[in-house]
């Protein structure tokens, strides 16, 4: 069973630690436990209640009344914001919830919602990555254990999976071809498959062949499928060899293809570039290139038709 503080408390549900004690003692409206020398510690239960108070009391509920309501009454009011409530704070404090919790359904009804609602691009960039930010500076501060992060990351790994499969293979020789892959000791699935869905749904054909790729084993891959680009993220040091030599190794081995890269690292070091080396520096300019390129597929398919 977790222990948390009142500061853990304050930055899991953005309630200020003074007026979470205001609450304790005008309302009695929350009971920490003591540690023998007096000092304030809350279980998962205590937290699971701020958090719904919490998130009331950001939509407007004042503090008195929420005081005089049952815990299943506080529970329904949370579900029927949580529906209507497409703002980013509430989305994300709904989100932390199902997460404390490890409720799938609450989880699922969230996010199905909102994609009814924004379409699943948007429920990624301005609920999922918001909430994944979030998510790992409470995994930093200790704030969460690692069973929730990995329910979260599977459930939101299956939303991401099924998007995919839900967009339509095309075939043509106008159609760009990227194969796509995540280097040794990269973790970035997440943020890879994600990609994915931005490529398919661009109009693009896309092979993924997974994480821990070897140079070898891209080489045989590219070989099969015959590529037009190669994308890849590079967020972790690389610990057999320097950046730059990856970088050239895969330039002279890839020379047909236009190699895109993107992540920390490759953001962060002064790295040479040929000429089939692109940097994508972040996640808008990822997409502008997308959405470029898309237009000019489409022109080029015009064009040719035309002609």
């Amino acid at each position: 069973m977790a222990v948390y503080s009142i500061k853990d408390l304050e930055k899991l549900s953005g309630i200020k630690a003074h007026t979470l004690r205001v609450w304790e003692q005008r309302y009695d409206i929350i009971h920490p436990k003591r540690t023998k020398t007096n000092i304030r510690y809350y279980l998962d239960e205590d937290l699971k209640f701020i958090l719904n108070i919490a998130l009331l009391n950001k939509n407007g509920i004042k503090i008195s009344k929420i005081a005089q309501m049952s815990r299943e009454e506080i529970a329904e009011k949370v579900a029927a914001i949580s529906e209507i409530n497409f703002e980013y704070g509430t989305q994300l404090d709904a989100l932390t919830i199902s997460m404390i919790e490890m409720d799938e359904y609450k989880f699922d009804r969230i996010i199905r919602t909102n994609i009814q609602q924004l379409g699943f691009e948007r429920t990624m960039l301005e609920i999922i990555y918001p909430f994944l930010d979030k998510l790992s500076v409470l995994w930093l501060t200790g704030s969460i254990n690692p069973v929730q992060e990995n329910f979260m990351s599977y459930l939101i790994r299956q939303k991401i999976v099924v998007a995919i499969d839900n967009e339509p293979l095309v075939t043509g020789k106008e159609v760009n071809r990227f194969l796509i892959y995540l280097p040794e000791g990269e973790k970035q699935e997440l943020s890879m498959l994600f990609m994915h869905y931005l490529l398919k749904s661009r109009g693009n054909h896309v092979t993924y062949i997974g994480q821990d790729i070897t140079l070898t084993d891209l080489k045989d891959a590219s070989n099969i499928y015959k590529p037009d680009y190669i994308f890849t993220m590079i967020t972790e040091a690389f610990s057999k060899e320097p950046l730059q030599k990856y970088i050239d190794r895969l330039s002279d081995n890839f020379e047909d293809c236009q190699l895109l890269l993107s992540g920390y690292q490759v953001v962060a070091q002064a790295v040479k570039l040929n000429k089939n080396v692109k940097i994508l520096r972040s996640l808008n300019q990822t997409m502008h290139f997308l959405d470029e390129l898309k237009e000019k597929t489409s022109d080029d398919s015009k064009a040719v038709k035309t002609g």
